[in-house]
């Protein structure tokens, strides 16, 4: 790479971007003085770090954003590295679905339950928890305590209508709000409790129990004593499963970690009101050299990239203090809204407290480098053998693999699946919707999909980088699904678009696992133990499930259609309401348009469209 004069460069702080050939962002950096930064990459590559030397000697073009402080360079450096991923960049791999317990806050009637995946709006999150059957063990004895429902919204419907508790009211596990024994004012209480005790405020919820229980036995209530006594001792019970580590004010995050030159595993305790309320471990691929400042740094900004479930703490605990201490404390402080401290704890229970976080931490390293050594030999053994085997130019470091699915010609699809570095990127996936093809011909279907893909990819290649799209990229292996017919078809293509010497291809056979190659009569057989062999099959199935998942949703569709849709002027809202108000699909469908020109909120033009609508059905 040729380096820009150095005049050129200016010395304010921003983040800097370099590009390989293809326009891809390979390495993303931030800098106090961008021109400084820069320069320390133009020297005698013998003395860089390897992985650095590598990473210049890929790239092509070097681009920067100028910012107006330090910490708009951070944000900035991370925000672009979230975009791009780039290959050189540390990587935060956390495959992990982590259990929280949820309150649906934002329903009439909140209701608790132990949920994995994305955030939801209107939901609050405690955790995350290692294991998922002990926050169940430990939501079913809270719940004695405070009974809130944990049915889902079609079964509380259900019991409404039927004016009849289920099962869990009479085991004194749900206040029955489905049939009207607990008031809006009650339940909310109890909501706001159990988010308090889960916040790890557990003493005046004991308190109030135990004040409760000595007022029903003054009142010789004693059976509603004897319940309050026994909710008192779930309580205890559950607040001796949040390990207590610091005084009852300390909000703090504890991080371990353990490392070898290749990744970093980071195991983190959250800490709130003195009681460890949740844990995390994830794991830092080391792609650049780090010192153990720099590391933290990069487990600073994966940690909370995005407010943290928990809430932001007032103090971070980590085994090396940050090369830039003010900087970072400063960026969390304004994520915080009050001043947030990273100190390396020196004596006393802090110390011995990240010691007991690092052992966690190293006990967790030792289990994921068992693990990794078998993965990443055995990927790294297939991409090399594909290469023997299938006589490529270079190891297929991104593959893509096709395959169609359809039922008698109807709601025909296809699917691309991606693999890059040997693993599933699930980002890349894409799904096509077949527009020319009527009836069952999976080859003229392969044609339109590998057509529309491959001319996205060379309108992409056209423009210019920053306004590529989503199929910017070539493979370096195109797969297909099926034998020398779906290969023709497939050869056909790339020699109509003049790819066929930028884009080697291959098919795999499901009968026999044979690869079929252009110009060659015979099929490749690669032995059937090999790793190439197996990534190829995986990815043909993976192809294989993604092609049905979508052409199954797409017939569901069609199969659930409402008489109701496609009306203009008749969203979801108007149509919800309009069968709720007039009783269900068949009424509307028996409605006089008089009838439903009476309902206020309609349009009379809405109104006569439904009618027209419903009765030309």
């Amino acid at each position: 790479m040729k380096r820009p004069p150095a005049g050129t460069i200016p010395e304010t702080p921003g983040s800097y971007q370099f590009k390989d050939g293809a326009g891809r962002v390979i390495y993303v950096g931030k800098a106090k003085s961008l021109r400084s930064r820069l320069s320390s990459y133009f020297q005698n590559p013998v003395n860089l770090h390897p992985r650095t030397a590598q990473m210049v000697a890929t790239a092509e073009t070097v681009e920067w954003m100028q910012v107006r402080n330090d910490v708009e360079a951070l944000m900035l450096e991370y925000n672009l590295i979230k975009e791009h991923r780039p290959r050189f960049n540390v990587r935060l791999i956390d495959d992990k679905s982590y259990p929280y317990l949820a309150l649906t806050v934002g329903d009439e009637w909140p209701r608790a339950q132990v949920m994995r995946g994305t955030k939801r709006k209107g939901t609050r999150y405690f955790g995350p928890y290692a294991h998922a059957y002990a926050i169940r063990e430990t939501l079913d004895q809270l719940l004695r305590s405070f009974p809130i429902r944990t049915c889902t919204n079609a079964k509380l419907e259900r019991h409404k209508k039927l004016g009849k508790p289920c099962l869990l009211y009479h085991i004194e596990k749900c206040a029955g709000p489905c049939v009207g024994e607990v008031s809006d004012a009650d339940y909310k209480k109890m909501v706001d409790d159990l988010s308090q005790f889960l916040d790890g405020d557990t003493e005046p919820v004991i308190d109030r129990l135990e004040s409760e229980m000595h007022v029903a036995a003054e009142a010789l209530e004693f059976e509603k004593a004897a319940r309050l006594r026994d909710r008192m001792a779930t309580v205890r019970k559950a607040v001796e499963k949040q390990q207590m580590v610091a005084d009852r004010n300390e909000d703090l995050d504890v991080i371990g970690i353990a490392q070898d030159d290749l990744e970093a595993l980071v195991f983190v305790f959250f800490v709130r009101r003195g009681r460890v309320t949740g844990r995390r471990s994830f794991v830092l691929d080391k792609v650049e050299k780090l010192s153990d400042s720099e590391l933290v740094d990069k487990v600073l900004e994966g940690l909370y990239d995005e407010d943290p479930v928990q809430g932001m703490p007032k103090v971070v605990f980590a085994p090396y203090q940050s090369s830039d201490v003010e900087l970072y404390q400063e960026w969390l402080s304004l994520a915080r809204g009050s001043q947030v401290e990273i100190r390396v704890p020196q004596r006393g229970d802090k110390r011995e407290l990240l010691a007991t976080v690092n052992q966690n931490a190293e006990q967790e390293f030792t289990r994921h480098r068992m693990k990794r050594a078998a993965d990443h030999n055995s990927r790294a053994k297939a991409l090399n053998e594909l290469q023997e085997w299938l006589d490529l130019p270079e190891a297929p470091l991104r593959i893509e693999c096709y395959d169609m699915s359809h039922l008698s010609g109807s709601d025909y699809v296809g699917s691309m699946v991606v693999v890059e570095d040997g693993l599933a990127n699930r980002r890349e996936y894409r799904r096509f919707k077949i527009k020319t093809v009527r009836q069952n011909d999976d080859f003229a279907a392969m044609e339109e999909v590998l057509t529309r893909r491959l001319k996205s990819y060379l309108a992409d290649r056209a423009k210019p980088i920053a306004e590529r799209g989503k199929f910017q990229y070539p493979p370096q292996l195109l797969m297909v699904d099926g034998g020398k017919g779906q290969l023709s078809v497939a050869v056909r293509v790339l020699e109509e678009l003049g790819l066929t010497e930028e884009i080697p291809v291959c098919a795999l056979a499901k009968q026999f696992e044979e690869v079929f190659l252009p110009d060659r009569a015979e099929s490749v057989r690669i032995p059937r133990q090999s790793e190439a062999l197996y990534m190829l099959q995986r990815l043909r199935d993976e192809s294989h499930r993604f092609a049905i998942t979508y052409h199954r949703n797409l017939r569901d569709k069609r199969m659930t259609k409402s008489v109701l849709d496609d009306i203009p002027g008749l969203g979801p809202t108007r149509k919800k309401r309009l069968t709720k108000e007039l009783g269900g699909i068949t009424k509307v469908r028996k409605a006089s348009l008089e009838t439903l020109k009476e309902l206020s909120w309609l349009p009379d033009a809405v109104a006569e469209a439904v009618y027209e609508k419903t009765h030309a059905a």
